[in-house]
């Protein structure tokens, strides 16, 4: 289960890096994941300093802090791009 948790972080990590600002509620939907999960990952980020939780228009959203979003953007390079199936694109 911790190490489910940790990959779910994981993924919130690399989504919250590529959009920015996600609404909450509507993560566990584009990780297509159980909601207990995804909020366990969400507290082991938040724990960890890696995210805020902005507030716009009575909704709740979550994004990386400055630290991570710039680690996010120093990250961009080092890795070659994904595929759909995690193949690498050149």
């Amino acid at each position: 289960m911790k190490d489910k948790i940790g990959e779910i972080a994981g993924k919130i990590w690399t989504i919250l890096g590529e959009k920015q600002n996600v609404e909450i509620s509507k993560l566990p939907k584009i990780l297509k994941e159980k909601e207990e999960i995804v909020y366990q990952a969400l507290g082991w980020l938040a724990r960890e300093d890696k995210i805020n939780y902005p507030n716009k228009e009575g909704k709740t959203f979550v994004s990386l802090s400055h630290e991570e979003r710039e680690i996010f953007k120093n990250s961009l390079g080092a890795f070659p791009k994904q595929g759909p199936q995690g193949d690498s694109q050149v």
